[in-house]
């Protein structure tokens, strides 16, 4: 053994294994699911109904503690009790909306991404397109159309008789009887 080795071996640690589990005292949990719970809550949280059945609850409570026999009330008048449910009701809430919120943030950025890049391909495309045109229309100058062809031989023609290389000729009968 070399000097300064210690006896017991050193466990190296394989990058190409998934480390195993390790044991936690926190519960564990579906970040997903419970993203989707949130925003379940958070969706019917602002909704008409909910504002009804919460107001319906707050008047049946008040309602029985005040009109209820003495020994069947469990909220006397300072309704301490009804306070505290609905600050844990808060309390709850207002973390679920956030974390639906933040959730939805999320998608709309995912979403800005894929749109900035679909932009992106299509101005590429565009620009791409632009050339190609451009390209062809150049070439196109330099090709012989056949209106330039029939201008040019007209052109020709005028120019032949002009000089009266090939003067008109009346036509003849036989021609004529041929057609």
């Amino acid at each position: 053994m070399p000097a300064g080795a210690s006896a017991a071996p050193r466990h190296r640690v394989r990058l190409d294994q998934p480390r195993a589990p390790r044991r936690s005292l926190l519960p564990e949990y579906d970040p997903e699911a419970f993203g989707r719970f949130s925003e379940r809550i958070a969706r019917f949280l602002g909704t008409g109904r909910f504002l009804v059945w919460m107001t319906l609850i707050i008047i049946m409570w008040v309602v029985w503690n005040i009109s209820a026999p003495g020994d069947l009330r469990f909220d006397p008048y300072p309704f301490i009790f009804l306070t505290l449910m609905l600050s844990l009701q808060a309390s709850y809430a207002a973390p679920l909306i956030l974390l639906a919120q933040n959730r939805q943030d999320d998608r709309d950025r995912v979403t800005r991404e894929q749109e900035r890049k679909q932009n992106e391909r299509s101005i590429a495309d565009t620009e791409y397109l632009t050339r190609e045109i451009a390209a062809l229309r150049m070439g196109l100058g330099e090709v012989a159309t056949r209106d330039w062809i029939r201008s040019e031989f007209q052109d020709l023609i005028k120019d032949l008789d002009e000089r009266r290389l090939f003067p008109h000729e009346p036509a003849r009968e036989s021609d004529e009887g041929d057609r």
